[in-house]
Formats: C-alpha cells, structure tokens, sequence
C-alpha cells in the first residue's frame, strides 16, 4: 500500500515546481521597457530630466492628450524655462510647441510659489 500513495503524490508534486519554473523564467525579461506614453514616448523616459529644468524646479511633469502639464519652482528655474520646458517635451514627440498656457493654482498653499502651466504640442 505504501508505494501506490508515493507514486500518487510524485505528481501532484512536479506541477508547483514546473509552474514555478515557468514563472521564474517569466520574470527575467525585460520589465516596462516596451510601454509607450502617448506621443511614442518610452514608459521608463525620466520626465523631470527630459523637461531641460533644473531638478531642484521641477515638481511634477505629466503627458495629457494636449501636450504636457509642469509644475515648477520659478525662483529656482531660469527665465525662460517655460519655452525650454515646451522645446523639450514636444521634441520628444518630434513635434513643435504650439502654445502654452499659465494654469490658475487651485490650492495655492500646497506648494507656494509654484506655477502650473500646459504645453500644447503642434
């Protein structure tokens, strides 16, 4: 009787190992490489640097249907780093800014001093 019972249980044993073979060897590829933002940029492109500013001005870059959304720091960005923020972020589309247009602070006591602004991309 022993052996029928070792036999039954070699089986449901070689399914975990084979499915967690399957899954390690899942894992090792290539991870958020291969999404794409809207405007064909990559996934994993570091927004903040690509903006052109200042890391210490920039708090948020974010893809929109129209182009782009900053939040930046002016104090600590140049004078003309809304131009070179829109030059930057259309060219990573391959497309030319078309405008730009200064957003109203909803709750200006979050991050004082900061401006938003939205790049529309030709």
């Amino acid at each position: 009787m022993p052996q029928p019972a070792r036999a039954r249980a070699l089986p449901g044993r070689a399914t975990p190992w084979s499915l967690l073979a399957m899954l390690t060897l899942a894992a090792c590829g290539e991870r958020m490489t291969t999404d794409i933002l809207p405007g064909g940029i990559p996934a994993r492109t570091n927004l903040h640097e690509a903006s052109g500013l200042p890391a210490e001005s920039v708090r948020t870059v974010s893809r929109r249907d129209y182009g782009w959304r900053v939040i930046y720091q002016p104090s600590a960005a140049p004078a003309d780093a809304e131009s070179r923020a829109a030059m930057a972020l259309c060219g990573l589309e391959r497309r030319s800014p078309m405008r730009i247009v200064q957003q109203p602070r909803l709750d200006p006591t979050a991050d004082p001093g900061a401006r938003i602004f939205d790049i529309h991309c030709a």
